[in-house]
């Protein structure tokens, strides 16, 4: 059971979770409805959440599979991988990839069927863009996609598809704030494969990394964690909801981080720095949510 938990990458779930706190705390009070839970929908919410993090698991899972069979991961320097490590089978792997989207397909439907049957095409998109994007015979993250893949699933899909199941509608604000939810899901992944330049490079994986290069690449990192805290005061002025101002304290947060990329670290030092990235997104996300639903 540790493998497991091992493989699904806990540092990376973040990224599953701000998108469906954000999107839903957006969504507080655009039903018309302002007492107790500000018209939230509990077990959409749920659900929503179940969604992303089945998604977030079954990628990491796929991804794990596909670079495992494809000897991408034999001299990676990051967290321990299942297959390429030989600790489960490529097909063990595999399966919890397919059970994970199994998961989040059930759940998804469910919403789908309270809301709007368009989410189903939505999550075929998403299950499909989460297996191929390592996986099949011609895969995107090979070839410097990836990023562009985390900020449309991980954070515009998601932060606006979270708000969506509660007041079945988009609106500015739960379009706008899906803008720094991405950019920081992005930053996550930035880091990682900054990490693995050297490997990648060596095993012909073009990631978006490799393509820009190690200076690139940090630049890069430093904009998407900067650009977020820059979007906050666009989104708590104009939306009547300055209490969503309070993300802004997660800068904090985000110093440490960003100093270490622009000082060089490289290798088994970055496995800290996606940890600490990880954690500045999650305090800005529950702390940006904390803001929207009080305001609404």
């Amino acid at each position: 059971m540790k493998d497991w938990i091992l493989g699904a990458r806990p540092r990376t779930l973040p990224a599953a979770v701000v998108p469906v706190l954000v999107g839903t705390a957006a969504a507080a009070g655009m039903a018309g409805i302002h007492d107790g839970l500000r018209g939230v929908v509990v077990w959409r919410f749920v659900a929503a959440l179940i969604v992303s993090l089945a998604l977030q698991v079954g990628v990491n899972y796929a991804n794990d599979h596909s670079d495992g069979v494809r000897g991408t991961d034999a001299d990676r320097v990051g967290p321990m991988r299942l297959t390429a490590s030989g600790r489960k089978s490529a097909a063990a792997v595999k399966r919890a990839a397919f059970v994970a989207f199994g998961v989040a397909a059930v759940a998804g439907l469910t919403l789908a069927i309270a809301t709007s049957w368009w989410l189903v095409a939505v999550g075929v998109a998403a299950i499909a863009a989460a297996w191929f994007y390592t996986g099949g015979p011609r895969p995107y993250g090979y070839a410097g996609f990836g990023e562009l893949f985390v900020f449309v699933f991980f954070g515009v899909v998601a932060t606006t598809g979270s708000a969506f199941v509660q007041i079945e509608r988009f609106t500015p604000l739960t379009v706008a704030v899906s803008l720094p939810v991405g950019l920081l899901a992005t930053a996550l992944l930035v880091v990682n494969n900054l990490r693995d330049i050297p490997t990648d490079r060596v095993a012909g994986k073009r990631t978006l990394a490799v393509r820009l290069g190690d200076r690139g690449t940090r630049i890069l990192y430093v904009v998407l964690m900067v650009a977020p805290f820059v979007c906050v005061p666009f989104l708590a002025g104009p939306s009547g909801r300055p209490l969503a101002a309070a993300a802004l304290l997660a800068v904090l947060l985000a110093r440490i981080p960003v100093q270490r990329v622009l000082e060089g670290a490289s290798g088994p030092a970055l496995i800290g720095v996606l940890g600490a990235t990880g954690r500045v997104q999650l305090v800005f996300g529950v702390l940006l949510s904390a803001g929207l639903f009080a305001g609404a």
